[in-house]
C-alpha cells in the first residue's frame, strides 16, 4: 500500500461549525490577550491617540482578510497560509517555513497566555488570601492549564468550540463593562474625563508622528491577528465557501469597533503614563471611571477567562495546521493521525502541547517587564511576513483555473495594498525594537533545522513526493 493511500484512509474531520460558532471563534480569537494587555503599550508609543494604531491595524487586517477569503473559498482545506504558499510557489522549503512560522506564532501566543493566566491567578490569590504561588507554582499552574487546554482539544472540536462560546461571551462581557463604565463616566457618572487626551500625540523625542504610529501599529497588529486562524478550521466548517466571507468580515468589524472604543475610553479616563506602567490597564480604566464599584475586582477574573480563550483557539489552530501539512506530505504522516472515535488530530495536539510546555519554561525564565510587548510584537512581525506572502499568493493562484468555481474573488488592488502595507510593517523602517527581530531570527533558525530533520524522517519512511500538488489531497468529504 502506498503512503498516499495510507493518508487517504485516515478518517476525515467532523464538520460541526456553522455561522454562529465560526463568528464566535473569530471574535473570541481576536478579542483576547491583545486588548486586555497591550492598550497601555500602544498608548506609550503615540500618547492619547492610541485608537489610531488600532484603526490602522484593523484596516490592514481587513485588506489581507479579503485575500484569505478568496483562497479559503477556493481551497477549503486545513493548513491555511502554508497550503496557499505550497500551491502558489511549489517550493517545499518555503511551504515548511510558512507552516512553522504560523504554528510558532500560535503556540507562542498560547504559551504566553497560559503564563499570564498563572501570574494573574497568583495576583488574585495574593490579594484575597495573602498567599503567593511563587515562581515554581506559577510554572506548574501554567503547565496544568496548558494540559487542560490539550484535553479539551483532544475531546473534540465540538467541545472546544462550545467552550470557546462560553469564554468568548465572558471576555466580551468584560470589554462591554469597560465601555459601559466609559459611557457612564462620559455622561457625568463619575471619574475625571479628559477628552483632549484622545487627540493628543505624545511621541518619543527621536520619533515623528508617522514613525510613532507605524511603531504602535506594528504592536497593535498583534491585537488584530486571529482571523487567519479560522481558515485552518475549513475542513470542520459547514459549507465554508458560502459561510466564510460574511462571517470573517463581520468578525473583523466587531473586533475593530470594540478596540477603537476601548482605546478611546481608556485614554479619556486614565493618563497615558498610568496605562503604560500597569500590567492590567483595563482595571485602571474601571477604577478611574467607576471608583468604588466591584467591577475592578471582577475584571481580573474576566481577564483570566479571556487569555484562556486565546490559548484554546491558538492551540486549536496550531494542531489543525500540523494536521493539514501532514496531509500535504510536508510533515511526517504520523502527525496527521486522526483519533478513530473522537475524530481529532490527536498526535498533532500532543506534539504542539509539548512545544508549548517548552515555551512556558522559556517565557518564565526570561520574562521581564516588556515580555508581553516583545512576544506580541514578534508574533505580529512573523504573521505580517506571512500576510505579505498571502497577498502575493492570491494573485499567483489566479492562474489556477482548475480550482472549484463559485469562490469569493477580491478586487486586484486590495492584495497589492495589503502586500505593501504588510511588508512595510515587517521592515526596520517601521520602528520595531531590535529584540523582536532577534527573537524572530531565532525561531526561523529553529525552523530551518526542523526542516532538514523532517526531510530525513520522510526519507526513512519512504516518502519521496513530499509537497505534492494533488488538489484532492486532504479534500474534505462531500
Amino acid at each position: 500500500m502506498s503512503q498516499t493511500e495510507t493518508v487517504e484512509e485516515q478518517p476525515q474531520l467532523r464538520r460541526v461549525m456553522g455561522p454562529g460558532l465560526l463568528l464566535l471563534f473569530i471574535v473570541g480569537d481576536i478579542l483576547g490577550t491583545g486588548v486586555y494587555a497591550l492598550t497601555g503599550d500602544v498608548a506609550a508609543e503615540v500618547g492619547g491617540a492610541a485608537w489610531v494604531p488600532f484603526l490602522v491595524a484593523f484596516l490592514i487586517a481587513t485588506v489581507t482578510a479579503f485575500s484569505y477569503l478568496e483562497l479559503v473559498t477556493k481551497y477549503p482545506q486545513a493548513a491555511g497560509a502554508a497550503l496557499y504558499a505550497h500551491k502558489a510557489f511549489g517550493i517545499q522549503f518555503v511551504t515548511f517555513l510558512v507552516a512553522f512560522v504560523v504554528m510558532c506564532s500560535g503556540i507562542t501566543s498560547a504559551s504566553t497566555a497560559s503564563r499570564f493566566f498563572a501570574a494573574n491567578l497568583d495576583t488574585v490569590l495574593d490579594d484575597a488570601f495573602q498567599w503567593s504561588l511563587g515562581k515554581v507554582g506559577i510554572v506548574v499552574v501554567a503547565l496544568l492549564f496548558m494540559a487542560l487546554i490539550a484535553m479539551v482539544n483532544l475531546r473534540g472540536v465540538g467541545e472546544s468550540v462550545k467552550l470557546n462560546v462560553v469564554l468568548t461571551i465572558i471576555e466580551i462581557t468584560g470589554l462591554l463593562l469597560v465601555i459601559f463604565v466609559g459611557l457612564w463616566a462620559f455622561t457625568g457618572g463619575g471619574g475625571d474625563v479628559d477628552f483632549s487626551r484622545v487627540v493628543a500625540f505624545e511621541t518619543a523625542q527621536d520619533k515623528n508622528v508617522f514613525l510613532a504610529v507605524t511603531t504602535a501599529t506594528s504592536l497593535a497588529f498583534f491585537a488584530m491577528v486571529g482571523f487567519e486562524d479560522s481558515v485552518n478550521m475549513a475542513e470542520e466548517t459547514k459549507d465554508p465557501v458560502k459561510i466564510f466571507p460574511k462571517v470573517l468580515l463581520s468578525g473583523l468589524a466587531i473586533a475593530g469597533v470594540v478596540y477603537v472604543v476601548v482605546a478611546i475610553v481608556a485614554v479619556a479616563l486614565v493618563p497615558v503614563g498610568v496605562l503604560e506602567a500597569s500590567d492590567t490597564p483595563l482595571v485602571e480604566v474601571v477604577k478611574a471611571g467607576a471608583p468604588g464599584l466591584p467591577i475592578e475586582t471582577i475584571l481580573p477574573y474576566i481577564s483570566m477567562f479571556a487569555v484562556s480563550n486565546t490559548a484554546l483557539i491558538n492551540m486549536l489552530m496550531a494542531s489543525r495546521l500540523i494536521y493539514g501539512m501532514s496531509r500535504q506530505h510536508v510533515l511526517p504522516p504520523v502527525l496527521g493521525t486522526v483519533h478513530p472515535r473522537r475524530l481529532t488530530p490527536w498526535v498533532a495536539i500532543l506534539f504542539t502541547t509539548l512545544i508549548a510546555f517548552g515555551l512556558i519554561f522559556y517565557v518564565t525564565a526570561f520574562a521581564n517587564s516588556s515580555a508581553i510587548s516583545i512576544l506580541g510584537g514578534t508574533t505580529s512581525l512573523l504573521l505580517l511576513a506571512v500576510f505579505a506572502m498571502v497577498n502575493v499568493a492570491v494573485l499567483v493562484l489566479r492562474r489556477d483555473v482548475q480550482a472549484s468555481g463559485g469562490h469569493f474573488k477580491t478586487p486586484t488592488a486590495l492584495p497589492i495594498v495589503g502586500f505593501v502595507a504588510s511588508l512595510y510593517l515587517v521592515l526596520p523602517f517601521s520602528g520595531r525594537p531590535t529584540q523582536q527581530y532577534i527573537l524572530a531570527l531565532i525561531l526561523v533558525a529553529i525552523g530551518v533545522v526542523l526542516f532538514f530533520i523532517t526531510m530525513l524522517i520522510n526519507r526513512q519512511l519512504g516518502i519521496r513526493d513530499a509537497g505534492i500538488k494533488d488538489p484532492h489531497l486532504g479534500k474534505p468529504p462531500d
